[in-house]
């Protein structure tokens, strides 16, 4: 009889790739976690209880076939594992990494639930892809027929990225216009290396372009082309800009030099990782060596900010969040990984005012936890007479983003927002009011997560597809 090689929850303990110590990977931009060994791998992977109603795969965005791939890396094949993975993920490799699966798919895991600690999903997603790359198991985008519609993608973050992906396998024409210099988005310049290291994501633009897309680079919208542009020269369009307006401070002093964006002080970070010379960086604004930090908010771009000062050799880096620690936004490895770095957390703490220009310090006021709010979170309350001074040289605004005006922006006043400045648009095919115009992610939902981007950029280009083999059905009649 044939040995079980699943359900070993029991018998065998959750275990994480190794994580490098502390004092070690403060120096660099490297990556934190190791790969899984083979046999690792595995052992992992034969922790699945393969349950009949598979929450992990529920709690995806994506509805990642887990159970599944899990199951193929613990019988030992593993290509087919990385067949099932990239049949519903255009990234797993790049989801492995940043998604927070302690609050997706880890966290609905069945065997965590009845106290056997959760299988560890990530780390065998991005084990699976990462080796498929080594054995040249990825392969070339090679449409089986070419076909003669085209469409432009605004934003070569994940969302269009996936989308010119799934389109090009299509045989569709694909150009992908981004403002920046290299594609990727936030993929590129708003998450840091320890995180996602940049070959990663360079690695899968060069697959694009050689598959057939398209990049117009340095092309602001606007600017040096008009939107109006865009859509004479395609049979369909995809807005796909995400959210880069940072969401303000306000009170006393919160104009003065020395507070910063978070995407402009991750930005700059991540070029000089790219070998770029910032002049911002050069001269010191968004250089954190020997200053106190201070990043307001507790979402993960926060943790990314906090865990980047720490690495440019901050003398101290400290993060104010208004909630407490059960209540935060961000996942809670990271804020784990940033404890471990050396990274203070004030908890139920706002910013009231900052003190100098040059910003010396943060005039702080202590929260309690009071009513719950129309989201069923707790609302925080000032804790009168509680205010005290935060000394800090640099300040870092982690608040969240909001969208851009795009129909002032683009000279579009057809493109039809929101309340809160998002595009309107069909969540299922990304449809807008506008004949011929889509727009998928954050643009969409405000700002969210990458797997939601890609699945959107997915679910966008299928769409298209099924509408132009329409179009051509009906003039071949």
């Amino acid at each position: 009889m044939a040995k079980q090689p699943m359900l070993k929850f029991v018998t065998v303990n959750r275990d994480m790739p190794e994580k490098r110590d502390a004092e070690m990977r403060n120096k660099d931009f490297n990556e934190i976690y190791s790969e899984f060994a083979d046999t690792k791998a595995a052992e992992q992977s034969s922790r699945c209880s393969q349950c009949g109603v598979p929450y992990c795969q529920a709690h995806c965005p994506l509805h990642n076939n887990i159970p599944d791939w899990l199951n193929m890396t613990a019988t030992g094949r593993l290509e087919e594992a990385y067949a099932i993975s990239q049949a519903t993920n255009t990234f797993p490799e790049i989801c492995g990494r940043i998604c927070p699966q302690d609050r997706l798919c880890e966290g609905n895991c069945v065997i965590e639930q009845s106290g056997h600690e959760t299988v560890t999903i990530g780390a065998v997603e991005k084990y699976i892809t990462d080796t498929a790359w080594e054995k040249g198991w990825v392969k070339p985008i090679i449409p089986a027929q070419e076909r003669a519609e085209s469409v432009g993608i605004i934003g070569a973050g994940p969302g269009g990225l996936a989308a010119a992906d799934r389109l090009r396998r299509a045989g569709v024409q694909v150009t992908v216009y981004d403002r920046h210099d290299r594609a990727g988005g936030l993929l590129t310049y708003g998450i840091p290396g320890f995180k996602l290291e940049k070959d990663i994501v360079m690695r899968r633009n060069a697959q694009l372009e050689a598959g057939g897309v398209t990049f117009r680079l340095n092309c602001e919208i606007g600017k040096d082309i008009t939107f109006a542009d865009i859509r004479e020269a395609h049979d369909a369009v995809i807005i796909a800009t995400g959210v880069y307006k940072t969401r303000d401070l306000q009170g006393p002093g919160a104009g003065a030099k020395g507070i910063v964006n978070a995407i402009d002080y991750l930005t700059c970070s991540n070029r000089l990782s790219f070998g770029d010379s910032v002049a911002e960086f050069d001269s010191g604004e968004l250089d954190a060596k020997d200053k106190k930090i201070v990043v307001i908010g507790g979402g993960d771009t926060a943790m990314d900010c906090v865990r980047t000062a720490v690495r440019q050799g901050a003398e101290s880096v400290k993060c104010l969040y208004r909630r407490d620690r059960a209540n935060m936004p961000g996942s809670q490895r990271e804020t784990q990984n940033a404890e471990e770095e050396g990274v203070v957390f004030e908890w139920l703490a706002a910013p009231k005012g900052f003190a100098g220009d040059p910003v010396t310090g943060v005039m702080v006021q202590r929260m309690r936890l009071g009513q719950p709010d129309a989201s069923g979170r707790q609302s925080p309350e000032v804790i009168e007479g509680a205010d005290y001074m935060e000394d800090a040289d640099l300040v870092i605004k982690a608040l969240g983003f909001e969208p851009e005006d795009l129909p002032a922006l683009w000279n579009e006043p057809e493109l039809a927002v929101t309340r809160w400045g998002t595009v309107k648009a069909q969540f299922t095919t990304g449809e807008t009011d506008i004949d011929g115009v889509y727009a998928i992610g954050d643009i969409v939902r405000g700002a969210s997560l990458v797997v939601w981007a890609i699945k959107d950029g997915r679910d966008s280009a299928d769409a298209i597809v099924e509408r132009f083999s329409a179009s051509a059905s009906v003039a071949a009649e």
